[in-house]
């Protein structure tokens, strides 16, 4: 059966293309895209029709950079990200656990530095309102775990808990834990054993949650970014259930450093292994293994992120993969075919990135390659020249700039740093390949104030506050663009899907407000009416 979607405004993905007038699908495909009476003649006489009423079509969003399970469960954590004061944090908690006494702890997520103070959050505030249940609080941007007393306690954390290579556990003058933890002591100790209280049926449930999330957003496809066991078995029990995924997703496996190199490029023979076992099962057009993920350094808002020049407070970080640990692994998956994923947010972090990946070249020789580098948030002028010569795509979130979580951002660098970060309007002009997504649950997940953001460099969160640079901006067709097929390319799914173009999988998302046209700030009110993967409606507004 095919059908004619006519009387629309069609953005194909190409940010360069003419807006089209309509489209046919067939089979779950594009057939045609163009005039009406272009896509009627391809269509052939006995093509159904569907009247979208003039309203916008563009192609399905691909969330470039995601985690799907962890954005799943955030969504049923106390949420934090507005609360302005530790006040409003420890009401919050305290309103939790009204709800729900018998919990045997209370989860929370996206808190920000800045709500805190000037100090950093210690278990003591926690301790103040809950002291009896632990309790355990994702920071805004995933790379510390904020504990209580009880959750160190449940945790095992002592004076003599040693911290995991590239993490710390923050102590006091006597080297007792205070209740912060960094980087990948949050992630050896929180979360590994959070997860280990999960079952099977519920990371299940995490995963249907946030599919559910992202169609209601227009979103038809995403790259996972931290993809563990615990999380592919849970997809394959979904494909096992469904015979498929809501949307195809491709997934890249999260490597955190041993400390020995041997041990290290067993994982990455590991992830070989595991992506050759998943695209020979059954539902490999939904599910693919594409790469691996370095998480290089931290964040600047708790100054692990690791920078040419110290913070304003006189600290620098190490990175969590210097040069020593990344080559070899690094080498060893592109030799193997994987894609390298790079978290790198400090301007001396990204230069280390391309470094490696500049190894991996020397080593393996040239071809075509799809590295990325994640996030780009402080990044030197030479480093954007280096990575349009070696075809490195940027994939960077435009609601990490949003100038409601800024403050603490700025104040900790210092300097002018804090007035020229996520340089989007230089990516451009060297010519590198732009992708744009979210980080969801680093940040809110809804692709429309996302894209508000890269058209205005405001506020999705507070639309009052004063834009940051808005001279970096994107013209709307390009920021579309690279949140469809740029985020497509970037997750090697671009002959797949990622734009309106004949043979692709016909995933497309019917807006009621046309951004390449309408005032940016409509986008905030703006709803998305339908969302279609191969064809078929995956979403309907009520």
């Amino acid at each position: 059966m095919t059908t004619i979607y006519r009387n629309a405004a069609v953005f194909t993905g190409s940010a360069d293309e003419a807006l089209q007038e309509a489209f046919s699908v067939e089979g779950g495909r594009f057939q045609a895209v163009g005039s009406e009476a272009e896509v009627r003649e391809a269509a052939g006489p006995d093509a159904a029709e569907v009247d979208l009423g003039g309203g916008f079509v563009s192609p399905g969003v691909i969330e470039a950079h995601a985690h799907l399970a962890m954005f799943g469960e955030s969504l049923g954590k106390v949420q934090l990200r507005d609360c302005k004061s530790l006040g409003e944090i420890q009401q919050r908690l305290i309103e939790a656990r009204e709800a729900n006494p018998e919990a045997p702890r209370i989860l929370g997520v996206s808190w920000l530095f800045e709500a805190v103070g000037d100090v950093h959050p210690t278990a003591a505030m926690i301790d103040e309102v809950l002291p009896d249940v632990p309790v355990y609080l994702d920071a805004n941007d995933l790379h510390s775990a904020w504990v209580n007393s009880a959750a160190l306690a449940e945790l095992g954390i002592t004076r003599e808990t040693p911290d995991p290579v590239g993490g710390e556990i923050a102590r006091d003058e006597h080297g007792e834990a205070t209740g912060l933890l960094y980087e990948t002591a949050a992630m050896s100790y929180v979360w590994d054993f959070l997860d280990s209280t999960v079952t099977d049926e519920k990371r299940v449930e995490f995963l249907d949650s946030a599919f559910a999330a992202y169609l209601a957003a227009g979103v038809t496809g995403a790259t996972d970014m931290s993809l563990n066991a615990a999380d592919v078995a849970a997809i394959r029990r979904i494909l096992a259930r469904d015979g498929r995924l809501p949307f195809a997703i491709t997934g890249h496996w999260l490597l955190q450093p041993s400390g020995d190199t041997a041990e290290d490029l067993a994982a990455v023979e590991r992830v070989v292994g595991l992506r050759d076992e998943v695209a020979a099962a059954p539902g490999a057009e939904w599910f693919r293994i594409v790469g691996v993920k370095f998480i290089m350094d931290g964040v600047i808002d708790a100054c692990t992120a690791t920078m040419r020049a110290p913070y304003a407070n006189g600290s620098n970080c190490d990175p969590i993969w210097n040069e020593e640990r990344v080559f070899p692994v690094a080498a060893a998956a592109d030799a193997a075919g994987l894609q390298i994923a790079m978290h790198a947010i400090g301007d001396r972090t990204s230069e280390i990135a391309l470094d490696a990946i500049e190894h991996c070249i020397a080593v393996n020789g040239e071809r075509e390659r799809r590295h990325r580098i994640e996030h780009l948030e402080s990044v030197a002028d030479t480093t954007i020249e280096r990575m349009a010569r070696l075809g490195v795509t940027a994939s960077m979130q435009p609601v990490h700039c949003d100038p409601a979580v800024l403050d603490n951002w700025k104040s900790v660098l210092g300097d002018e740093r804090a007035e020229t970060g996520f340089p989007w309007q230089k990516f451009r002009s060297a010519g590198v390949r732009l992708a744009l997504g979210t980080d969801a649950p680093t940040a809110p997940y809804e692709a429309l104030p996302n894209l508000y953001i890269a058209l205005t460099g405001g506020s999705a969160i507070d639309p009052s506050l004063p834009p940051y640079h808005p001279e970096r901006v994107f013209r709307p067709a390009e920021a579309l663009s690279a949140l469809t097929a740029g985020a497509a390319y970037a997750g090697e799914t671009d002959g797949v899907n990622g734009r309106i173009a004949a043979g692709l999988r016909a995933d497309f998302a019917l807006l009621d407000v046309n951004p390449l046209e309408a005032e940016a700030d409509r986008l905030l009110t703006a709803r998305v009416q339908q969302t279609f993967v191969a064809g078929e409606s995956a979403y309907e507004a009520r």
